[in-house]
C-alpha cells in the first residue's frame, strides 16, 4: 500500500494528547533550515529549535497534516509559528523525555523561479549549433 499518506502528523496529535492528558508539557524539536519553517531565528541553535506546545504556552495551536501552526510569544513580542510536518524531529514531555522521534522528511524540490526560467532560456539561445556549409 504505497499510496498511503504520512503516518507523522497522526502521531505527533496521538503524542500530543497522551502528554497533556498525563499533565505534562509537550515540546517539539524542529529542524529551523527546513522549507517553510517560520520560527524566530534568534532561538535557533545547532539547526534546531525546540518549542513548548502546551496549552498554556501558545494559542490556537493546529496540528495539520502538512503542517503545525500557533502563536505564542518570544522574549514578549507576539509570533506566529509556521513548522511543516516533514521539519518536526520529536515530540516529547519536558517532566520525563517520554515522547517520540521522527526522521526529518526530504523536502519537496522548490519550483523554479521566473530567473530560473530567464536563464534557461538565455542559455538555450546561446548554444552552439552546427551549420552546413558548401
Amino acid at each position: 500500500m504505497s499510496g498511503m499518506t504520512t503516518n507523522k502528523p497522526y502521531m505527533v496529535r496521538a503524542i500530543h494528547e497522551w502528554i497533556n492528558d498525563n499533565r505534562c508539557t509537550p515540546y517539539v524539536v524542529v529542524m529551523a533550515s527546513y522549507p517553510g519553517v517560520s520560527v524566530p531565528q534568534a532561538f535557533v541553535k545547532d539547526d534546531q529549535i525546540t518549542l513548548n506546545i502546551s496549552p498554556s504556552a501558545v494559542r490556537e495551536l493546529v496540528i495539520g497534516n502538512d503542517s503545525l501552526e500557533f502563536y505564542a510569544r518570544f522574549g514578549g513580542v507576539p509570533t506566529q509559528i509556521v513548522v511543516p510536518i516533514g521539519a518536526i524531529m520529536a515530540i516529547f514531555a519536558k517532566e520525563n523525555g517520554q515522547g517520540m522521534g521522527f526522521e526529518v522528511d526530504v523536502p519537496p524540490p522548490e519550483p523554479p523561479t521566473d530567473s530560473d526560467e530567464s536563464v534557461d532560456s538565455a542559455s538555450k539561445s546561446q548554444r552552439p549549433s552546427l551549420k552546413i556549409v558548401k
